[in-house]
């Protein structure tokens, strides 16, 4: 399995499970981490999660080029993408479109394991902004689904096989 996907609400236990899988392969693991901290919840929030990975992961921190970060990750080494929501937000506030990383991501020979935030079963934002970036990354997670060999909604802590309809 090549490319794993994993989408989920807030705190729903993505980034506990794909570390977990990430362990399960027995491989090395390159972290790529989107995140950046601006304020100090944020800090708090990125510190929480590192001390959630093994210390003898690789950490890559790119907020933009996830592209580059794929081709960097030691193709021999599990790669997990954490999370794929930052990286569409911290884009469209620089003014900048996704290009498309999910094939890069599902052509690498060693297991990626790749991170989302579905924001699209809620209410429809009040702000212009707010639905530009709900559409944007419903599209970024429906082609980063397409391009996986396996897709896994997370719910409190549970995984839901995400199958092709029939």
């Amino acid at each position: 399995m090549t490319l794993t996907m994993l989408l989920g609400g807030a705190r729903s236990g993505k980034s506990a499970l794909a570390v977990r899988l990430a362990v399960e392969t027995g491989r090395s693991v390159t972290f790529v981490a989107t995140g950046e901290a601006r304020d100090a919840e944020m800090a708090a929030r990125i510190d929480a999660h590192r001390r959630e990975r093994p210390t003898a992961w690789t950490t890559l921190e790119e907020p933009l080029d996830l592209r580059g970060a794929l081709e960097r990750a030691p193709e021999a080494d599990t790669v997990v993408v954490d999370c794929l929501s930052l990286w569409v937000a911290n884009l469209l506030e620089r003014g900048l479109e996704p290009d498309d990383v999910a094939e890069v991501a599902a052509g690498r020979a060693a297991p990626t394991i790749a991170v989302s935030n579905e924001v699209g079963l809620g209410i429809v934002p009040a702000t212009e902004l707010g639905r530009v970036f709900r559409d944007l990354l419903g599209r970024v997670n429906a082609a980063w689904v397409d391009a996986s060999d396996r897709a896994l909604f997370v719910v409190a802590g549970r995984a839901l096989e995400l199958k092709e309809p029939a």
